[in-house]
């Protein structure tokens, strides 16, 4: 090929095919025209996926972190990229300024209608909350709250043939008091606010407690519900139809474990290939690693679903952990992990713990992400919570909680790849006053992180472990050595420490083994081995913390050169 009309081509291919990301730790796709389950070995929990011109998007439940409503997208289902987020930030702020483990987004769907790209979500405090858009890995709208009220959770619409449009919903026993119902109600044709009264369509009573997740269709003439029942460990899949969307619904169970290894395959998506195939995606709950996605073949049999490989014929599949893929011949990616740092832009696969606030940091043009040391004891949302169950500081005289990270908003974290993976990173630590530290963490209800710290004129290389975060339980701190700054500041004005640093933890079966280095080559063990847990709702996660118990003097910052996840 001519060299100059190849320079030219590569000017002109779409971006996203030049960017292609292809994962060390898990890829699904076995090369052969086979897969592999999980097709997402990472923490999409409640997945809804939609199909437009043989491309399917995807979406999940994401809680208080944000970027929110992670848009991946797939052309056979298997290989999936993340393109965008479609909410850069939750109301209210002064809520959502601060962590607030747990709530937020619940259990969203995304479904396409007249050119539009809709996604609906349960704020179990809100209400029904709703954002649209043409490009879905555009702009976003601000959200809309079509319903507003206490326990409303995973919604789904369905625009009927004529126009007319229906919501299905669950209930949330923390908020509502009552569980294992689902209600339909009319909206208005453009989706954007309530018509109608609410209908009890379904009660799962004893027989399908914990009914939630639904998704709405309307398939041959019948309207139809897919949703779990039996809760999230231990559960199976409903499918109901009915000929009117008020019901009332007959439910078959149409897929569980059976004798799989498999346990409670939970909420997810039929979604239809191009060739007229359909598939469902769900996930599984995987403990630390959260809720990981499967995808399931699945077929009709006398005008019922069959999700799975149904061995003994009875209507109920179990689900395939190997299968041959929906679509033949795509390019192998997968959800991005690692960071170069090399673009003035946080990777799509980062998320902070609250609405985004520059205090934290910012990407760089210089080719690193900067993260500045937070004021946990100031910043933190419990600083002014007088029931915390904390341990107290005195600060000028006044009492003041001192939170553990579980306090800390401006985390940068990402989701756990796989059950065995190796995350590496190449730091710089400016330090310019005592108590400044920085460095690898992994984040859950327990955590426990690698960080240097300074103390007078030195590092000292530390683990921070918390055993019960989420209960107030204070860190302990383990000095594992004392390092010499590789360089210091001769200005007079706010001189800093310098510290380069190569942080690593291996990740096998939930257990931790940290790691560090001086030269990148030669990495020395970092203290006793941890196991990691979820947070809440949400599975374990891995990332950059940086941070300062001292406030006095200006704050100090972590450059991360790059972050790199390998097998």
């Amino acid at each position: 090929m001519n060299y100059r009309f190849f320079i030219l081509l590569l000017l002109f291919l779409p971006i996203p095919l030049l960017a292609q990301y292809r994962s060390a730790a898990w890829c699904p796709d076995l090369g052969n025209g086979n897969y592999r389950n999980p097709v997402l070995n990472a923490d999409y929990s409640d997945p809804d996926v939609c199909a437009v011109d043989g491309t399917f998007y995807l979406t999940g439940s994401s809680f208080n972190c944000i970027p929110g409503l992670p848009i991946l997208r797939s052309r056979d289902l298997v290989n999936w990229t993340i393109i965008g987020h479609a909410l850069q930030a939750q109301e209210p702020r002064a809520v959502f300024d601060q962590v607030q483990h747990g709530r937020g987004v619940w259990a969203p769907s995304i479904r396409h209608h007249n050119g539009q790209f809709y996604i609906y979500w349960g704020d179990p405090d809100r209400g029904i909350m709703m954002v649209k858009t043409d490009d879905p890995a555009g702009q976003w709208s601000d959200p809309v709250c079509v319903q507003p009220g206490r326990g409303m959770i995973d919604p789904c619409p369905l625009w009927d043939d004529d126009g007319r449009c229906y919501l299905v919903h669950a209930w949330a026993a923390s908020r509502s008091g009552f569980n294992s119902v689902l209600t339909v109600r009319e909206l208005s044709a453009d989706g954007t606010h309530v018509l109608g009264s609410p209908v009890l369509v379904f009660d799962g009573g004893q027989e399908h407690h914990t009914t939630e997740g639904p998704k709405f269709y309307k398939h041959d003439g019948w309207y139809w519900i897919f949703c779990p029942a039996g809760g999230v460990q231990m559960g199976w899949q409903l499918a109901m139809r009915s000929r009117s969307p008020y019901g009332p619904y007959e439910a078959r169970i149409v897929m569980s474990q059976g004798q799989t290894t498999v346990n409670g395959p939970h909420q997810g998506a039929w979604v239809r290939t191009e060739m007229g195939k359909d598939w469902f995606l769900h996930f599984n709950d995987r403990g630390p690693y959260g809720r990981v996605v499967y995808l399931q073949p699945m077929t009709w049999r006398n005008g019922w679903p069959v999700i799975g490989t149904d061995k003994d014929g009875d209507g109920c599949g179990e689900p395939v952990l190997t299968y041959r893929k929906p679509v033949q011949g795509q390019t192998l990616e997968n959800p991005q992990e690692s960071d170069e740092f090399d673009e003035p832009l946080l990777g799509l696969q980062w998320q902070w713990h609250a609405n985004y606030n520059p205090l934290w940091g910012m990407p760089t043009s210089l080719g690193t992400m900067r993260l500045y040391t937070a004021d946990l004891s100031v910043d933190s949302p419990l600083a002014s919570d007088a029931n915390a169950p904390l341990g107290f500081a005195t600060r000028l005289g006044q009492e003041l909680p001192t939170p553990n990270l579980w306090s800390a908003s401006n985390l940068l974290l990402q989701k756990t790849p796989a059950e065995h993976f190796i995350a590496t990173t190449y730091v710089r630590m400016a330090s310019k006053a005592e108590g400044q530290y920085g460095g690898l963490l992994v984040m859950g209800r327990d955590y426990s992180a690698l960080v240097v710290c300074r103390v007078g004129d030195k590092f000292m290389l530390q683990r921070h472990t918390c055993i019960g975060a989420d209960e107030g339980r204070p860190a302990e701190v383990t000095t594992l050595e004392s390092l010499a700054p590789t360089d210091r500041d001769t200005i007079p004005y706010s001189p800093a420490l310098y510290l380069d640093i190569y942080l690593r933890v291996s990740v096998r079966d939930g257990e931790c083994t940290f790691f560090y280095s001086l030269d990148g080559r030669r990495f020395c063990e970092a203290g006793e081995a941890f196991r990691m847990k979820e947070g809440r709702w949400i599975g374990a996660k891995v990332g950059l913390v940086s941070e300062r118990s001292n406030l006095q003097g200006n704050r100090g910052w972590l450059d991360a050169d790059w972050f790199r996840i390998t097998k």
